[in-house]
């Protein structure tokens, strides 16, 4: 039979067709459905934010991990500022930010120079993140807090969150990072137990970071300990629910649920994208452990704003908005064993002259 006179191929049958898109995850380049369709970010204080930003040479883990939401964190005054340089040290199959070797590099400027810079952006909460630094001696724990206090003697009312990584289980550097008296310690757990091998890096381990929440937890109990979890990665509800259980076991009052979306073809492909309902229904499960706040949506991520007013409600209910740098930090420290920084690199309290010398932090090659 000629080729052009082949009889047409028969019509798939539905079910097989089902399978067959079940074994084929999505590209990333592939229609995403209705409920990850977001507007272009825009409006006056988008605009306002986006200029100063660039104008103080600032880096947003919103733009250098292309959160899908960032029109609508900074026209609500939430921002994600990331400190320690934009490479990192890990390279993990789901982040999109450069992994690199910074070799011990730290700008002891950018705690000063950071607050000054969110001072006028007039926001009512800042996230301060981080890059992993495995080159440093404390993995930037001192720089970190460092930046904390600056924030509060600027901005006393200002909440700030700082989402960090894990200081390769260095407790010690924990507690530096706790004593600072950021209002909410954040630490992600990333995926499940089981896809923890494959998506995050392999220094990473996952009972390490219930660790990390455990321990920032025990030592200032009256302070929120915040985690979250990508899903569509390929797990399982099950396996969902066991990692939120076991984050609550150690702790943690704030838990964040989103859809892993996949930046480039580089990284781990999405394998399926979880509807609006099982978000729901991780939402009411999360509740159902006891977490305090639960934000569980295709479009969360960590550092979301929605978990912003309930931390707002919670602290200046308690707290007076205007409280001083001081008693903010006697309290923090007030949890702390006495010779929690014995071990830190730089003195725990500072006034903000003598800054991090990077030659102190830098981890000689070759050393774990």
């Amino acid at each position: 039979m000629p080729p052009d006179s082949l009889p047409p191929p028969a019509p798939e049958d539905s079910t097989e067709a089902e399978a067959r898109t079940r074994r084929e995850p999505p590209s990333v380049r592939a229609p995403k459905p209705s409920w990850l369709k977001v507007k272009a970010p825009g409006g006056d204080k988008y605009r306002h934010i986006k200029q100063t930003l660039r104008s103080l040479d600032l880096y947003t883990v919103c733009e250098e991990a292309r959160c899908p939401n960032v029109g609508e964190c900074w026209s609500a005054g939430t921002a994600t500022v990331m400190l320690l340089g934009h490479t990192c040290t890990r390279g993990c199959r789901f982040c999109a930010v450069t992994t690199g070797n910074p070799r011990g590099y730290v700008d002891p400027r950018e705690p000063e120079h950071v607050a000054r810079a969110i001072a006028q952006l007039s926001l009512k909460y800042v996230v301060l993140t981080m890059v992993d630094r495995d080159d440093l001696l404390d993995g930037g724990a001192a720089h970190m807090g460092q930046a904390v206090r600056a924030l509060h003697r600027r901005q006393p009312g200002l909440l700030v969150e700082t989402l960090v990584g894990d200081f390769g289980g260095r407790l010690h550097d924990v507690e530096t990072m706790v004593s600072s008296g950021p209002e909410v310690f954040a630490h992600n757990i990333e995926v499940t137990r089981e896809l923890t091998p494959k998506i995050r890096d392999r220094r990473c381990s996952y009972d390490l970071s219930l660790g990390v929440l455990e321990h920032a937890k025990q030592l200032a109990p009256h302070r929120f300990v915040k985690s979250s979890i990508m899903v569509g990665l390929g797990e399982d509800e099950k396996s969902v629910i066991e990692t939120m259980a076991d984050l609550r076991r150690v702790g943690v009052d704030i838990v964040t649920l989103g859809q892993y979306l996949r930046p480039t073809e580089k990284h781990a492909p999405v394998q399926r994208f979880v509807e609006p309902a099982e978000f729901a229904a991780y939402e009411r499960a999360g509740y159902d452990l006891g977490f305090s706040f639960v934000a569980s949506g295709p479009l969360v991520r960590s550092s979301y704003h929605a978990a912003e007013g309930f931390v707002q409600a919670r602290l200046n209910g308690a707290d007076s908005a205007g409280a001083n740098a001081d008693a903010h930090w006697a309290v923090a420290d007030a949890a702390l064993p006495p010779n929690a920084h014995a071990e830190s690199s730089t003195p725990v309290r500072s006034n903000g002259v003598g800054l991090i010398s990077p030659a102190s932090l830098v981890r000689p090659r070759g050393q774990g």
